[in-house]
């Protein structure tokens, strides 16, 4: 995986934590994802943490200036907050990434977490679950039409971080539950959000279905 840092080999045999928003901000839990980060790092040292997303804002409110006046991003804010508990070299934020290199890295993920307050559903949860990722998601509204506790994944109080934390590294100990939520995950994305077997005939019956209304 290319990083600011240079080239950080990844693979299955690597333990990784995988975080993806289109951009880093609130509304999708980054700053919730940055306040259990310390108590992951320092049970797991040997852990990998992949952040995928942008600087800019999507939803909710711009971040505020800082005390000089400039401009800041949610990613430095939340960061900052925790900065002197990490160990940095551990954390890599790639950015935007190329679509391939995304699914990339989904395919090496430990485990995954998707944090949102409630709002729509990202279309990057259910291409987690479809690569099959062991996910650690926010006990939301949206998020419960996909993860079912126990079954395609693990839900957690969205305002909890310590509670995000210690079931993330529950999952990171027990290869075999991993496994099984993420089978389970996959399973239910095929069956319910496949284009060409579920949403597609779906959207064209609603279509005719108007038509001939």
């Amino acid at each position: 995986m290319q990083t600011p840092k240079g080239l950080v080999p990844l693979g299955h045999s690597d333990e990784v934590i995988t975080f993806v928003n289109r951009n880093l901000e609130p509304y999708r839990g980054y700053h919730q994802f940055m306040r259990a980060l310390p108590a992951i790092l320092k049970a797991r040292p040997q852990a990998r943490v992949i952040i995928i997303g942008g600087n800019e804002v999507s939803y909710g409110a711009a971040p505020p200036p800082g005390t000089d006046g400039k401009p800041q991003t949610w990613r430095e804010i939340f960061l900052n907050e925790v900065r002197g508990e990490l160990d940095l070299s551990r954390v890599h934020f790639v950015g935007k990434v190329p679509y391939a290199d995304y699914l990339r890295v989904l395919q090496v993920s430990t485990v995954h977490v998707y944090l949102t307050y409630p709002f729509v559903l990202s279309w990057s949860l259910l291409e987690a679950m479809s690569a099959g990722c062991a996910i650690v998601a926010s006990d939301t509204a949206p998020v419960r039409e996909a993860i079912h506790h126990g079954e395609t994944g693990q839900l957690v109080d969205f305002f909890d971080p310590a509670a995000l934390a210690q079931q993330v590294i529950e999952l990171c100990v027990d290869p075999a539950e991993r496994t099984r939520l993420g089978a389970q995950a996959r399973a239910f994305a095929v069956a319910h959000y496949d284009l060409e077997t579920r949403c597609l005939p779906r959207q064209i019956e609603w279509v005719n279905g108007l038509a001939e209304g």
